[in-house]
């Protein structure tokens, strides 16, 4: 353990004010908490781990951003950077996630699927559902900062707890580092492989070292329950499926993830959770619960709306194209999921999304007859 306000590689002979990063010309939300004093304050802290804040903002000075798309540009190298660095951290969370207040408010979670009203989405506009989250593993640094062997213990940690799944959601793990080219190719087609990162954000932050050691995926033999190991975060658990029956996307998840915790408990490790952020991950924009409900969905008329953009922010959902972040959508399908994570529990981000489905998709079948949608539009 480092001695607090030791450097953990060597001490820094110049002052704070001359290590002070040029973020002029930068437009992520780090840069707006950034401050020189808070920089000053926080430049030789350390966390237990011996992360500095250098590392954390590393990403969002390499990386400037965009006018109009705003990132985070900061990333959490252990559970403990959001305490150890809270000066800069609790000022971008409040920024990112609409107000939240991790100083003063409580996180709810709440994995009971049966409070979820409705939940069957119009099978003709939505072609599929999907229910994702992140954990990590307490004890360990995120995948920014970890070691090989720290790596490799979230590797066997998460892989020992999958063996002990129930019959419906058993399966098999693929490690990136020895399936065959036969393996690959399925889950290519499957479209469940994760690639190497090669965007900068992540690249910057770290995430691609090692690449593949200790990475991994797991499905199961239906193929709507898949684990992600050490890919962004310790773990990523999704439940999917084809068509627009999100009840039983939702039902399947949280009995999947329940389960995965409940494993991992028994062998005596824990998730990263408290009480003000929820459930700890990599990056500040995926506390709270990390949960993203998506569906694809066909909106082509709709989408051509002025007001396609406000109601989207009104219903405090997301557009991406169907191909992931910074694609574009084809033939007037979209990705839409929920804007919030923190502040709000899974079952209220579920039922937005299907409530806010519902009515895009009520809109959209208005706009096919050529009738007005201007009572629909959220106030």
């Amino acid at each position: 353990m480092l001695k607090p306000g030791s450097h953990p590689l060597r001490k820094l002979p110049f002052p704070p004010s001359a290590d002070f990063p040029d973020l002029s010309k930068h437009h992520n939300i780090m840069k707006n908490h950034l401050t020189p004093g808070v920089y000053a304050q926080l430049r030789d802290r350390v966390t237990p781990n011996g992360i500095t804040l250098d590392q954390c903002i590393q990403t969002g000075v390499d990386n400037p951003g965009h006018p109009f798309i705003k990132i985070v540009g900061l990333v959490a190298g252990d559970e403990e950077s959001y305490e150890t660095f809270k000066e800069l951290f609790y000022p971008v969370i409040k920024e990112r996630h609409n107000g939240y207040d991790p100083e003063t408010m409580v996180h709810p979670i709440d994995l009971d699927p049966s409070k979820l009203a409705g939940g069957k989405l119009d099978e003709k506009y939505v072609l599929s559902s999907r229910v994702r989250t992140g954990r990590a593993i307490r004890g360990i640094p995120h995948p920014p900062m970890c070691s090989r062997a720290e790596r490799r213990e979230v590797e066997r940690v998460v892989t020992d707890a999958l063996q002990g799944l129930p019959k419906d959601l058993e399966g098999k793990y693929y490690s990136l580092k020895t399936m065959t080219d036969k393996e690959q190719d399925q889950l290519i087609d499957d479209h469940f492989l994760f690639d190497k990162p090669v965007s900068p954000l992540l690249t910057s932050a770290g995430m691609a070292r090692d690449w593949p050691d200790g990475r991994g995926i797991f499905h199961n033999d239906k193929k709507n329950f898949l684990v992600w190991i050490n890919e962004e975060d310790h773990s990523r658990i999704i439940s999917m499926e084809k068509g627009g029956n999100m009840k039983s996307v939702f039902e399947r998840f949280c009995r999947g993830i329940n389960e995965v915790e409940k494993l991992i408990q028994e062998k005596g490790w824990e998730f990263q959770k408290s009480e003000n952020l929820g459930y700890i991950l990599t990056c500040p924009s995926n506390i709270g619960n990390g949960l993203r409900c998506g569906v694809h969905v066909k909106l082509p008329k709709l989408s051509q709306e002025p007001k396609f953009n406000e109601i989207l922010e009104k219903l405090r959902l997301q557009k991406r194209g169907t191909g992931g972040v910074d694609t574009a959508a084809v033939g007037g399908t979209f990705d839409i999921s929920n804007l919030d994570r923190l502040g709000k529990s899974e079952v209220q981000l579920v039922q937005e999304v299907v409530d806010g489905v519902s009515l895009m998709i009520d809109m959209e079948k208005k706009l096919e007859k050529r009738q007005s949608i201007q009572h629909l539009i959220p106030k």
